[in-house]
């Protein structure tokens, strides 16, 4: 793992995190959207929470982007101000390689730089043992699990809420 990088993310990755998130979208319960949105979608994602301060971040292997992450607001109203959402995506077949834990690291330092309060994930799927691992060893306690709230390939999914207190 000497060889990953982990720095912001550039207009030029928008392919390869359209990729790694599309095969999430088709074959993977982690989020629950059924379609995979367009690449320029995703771009004005990564524009508006760039313009908002916060990290938006690749992990490169041998010069391939082989993980994103990212925080976005929790909430929009602004009593929520301190409190922001975590998304982490690998490519497949590179789970459980200590990429996620990589980028996961740098998102918290950069919550923590920025002075915010909580981080909150959303876990799609209360059987995604590998996110509920990766979060709990980075410090994050489970705070709830909302009960059938998804439908996605023919099945009722649950969300596994999780917290990292930072301050």
């Amino acid at each position: 793992m000497s060889d990953l990088i982990i720095r912001p993310s550039e207009e030029e990755d928008m392919e390869a995190i359209h990729k790694i998130y599309e095969h999430e979208v088709l074959n993977g319960t982690a989020t629950f959207d059924e379609s995979p949105p367009s690449k320029e979608a995703m771009e004005a994602k990564r524009i508006d929470i760039l313009s908002h301060g916060f990290p938006h971040i690749v992990a490169e292997m041998d010069g391939e982007v082989v993980g994103y992450g990212y925080i976005s607001f929790y909430r929009q109203r602004s009593a929520y101000s301190q409190t922001v959402e975590n998304s982490v995506y690998v490519v497949a077949g590179k789970q459980k390689c200590g990429i996620g834990y990589k980028l996961m690291q740098a998102v918290i330092e950069d919550c923590e730089r920025l002075g915010l309060k909580n981080i909150i994930a959303v876990i799609g799927d209360s059987g995604n043992s590998g996110s509920i691992k990766l979060h709990q060893k980075l410090g994050f306690r489970k705070v709830g699990i909302l009960t059938d709230v998804g439908f996605k390939f023919g099945r009722w999914l649950d969300v596994v809420l999780m917290q990292k207190t930072l301050r």
